[in-house]
């Protein structure tokens, strides 16, 4: 049963399936908050899994890292630090350096971020994974959506939780416990190829 208090779950909202066991890949802690939060509202305690190698410089890296830990442990749960590997995900980029935002690069990139969640998902007993990435109005979610399928199809016994989460007043409880937490607030997406990107792209989906 929900805590008291909690938002209820429509039927949109619903997990595939009762008592997942859950891996939620997170891309920061301002993104995961407000997600997070209604997770464990609704009885659902996920294991946090932190794999972003797009993030640069290191120094924001650690930053970001260090936040969403902060976040994480104060609600108890366990934190999946992943490796950094920045170089190799630049390599994993070659060629589309010159992609703008949310074409190929961006595709890619959510396809090797997801694909190493359910890898982990798959090899550590989790059935089922989603992404906080699906909160970001930057972001395509018919990519992330895409990004999750493939994982999910690459590594049998786990499954994709597609979600917006956006919706269900989760964007404004995001803007909430930003400013409760005083979070550090990332201006751009991660990528040294975002620094340079203008931030007037559709966000439509």
């Amino acid at each position: 049963m929900p805590r008291p208090g909690a938002q209820s779950l429509s039927p949109h909202m619903f997990p595939p399936f009762p008592h997942p066991r859950l891996l939620l890949h997170s891309c920061c802690a301002p993104c995961s908050s407000a997600i997070i939060e209604w997770l464990l509202q609704n009885d659902i305690r996920p294991t946090v899994f932190y794999y972003n190698p797009n993030i640069f410089p290191r120094e924001e890296y650690d930053k970001r890292k260090d936040e969403a830990i902060r976040f994480v442990t104060s609600q108890g749960l366990e934190f999946i630090d992943a490796d950094y590997d920045h170089a190799a995900w630049l390599c994993e980029m070659s060629g589309l350096e010159q992609e703008p935002e949310r074409g190929s690069r961006c595709q890619r990139c959510f396809d090797l971020r997801l694909c190493e969640t359910a890898r982990y998902a798959a090899t550590h007993g989790f059935n089922l994974f989603t992404t906080t990435l699906a909160s970001s109005r930057w972001k395509s979610l018919e990519q992330i959506n895409r990004a999750g399928r493939l994982a999910a199809e690459r590594h049998p016994g786990t499954t994709f939780w597609e979600r917006n989460w956006r919706k269900g007043g989760l964007q404004e409880r995001r803007n909430q416990l930003l400013k409760q937490y005083a979070f550090y607030n990332q201006l751009y997406c991660g990528c040294e190829f975002s620094i340079r990107a203008p931030q007037n792209v559709s966000v439509s989906n």
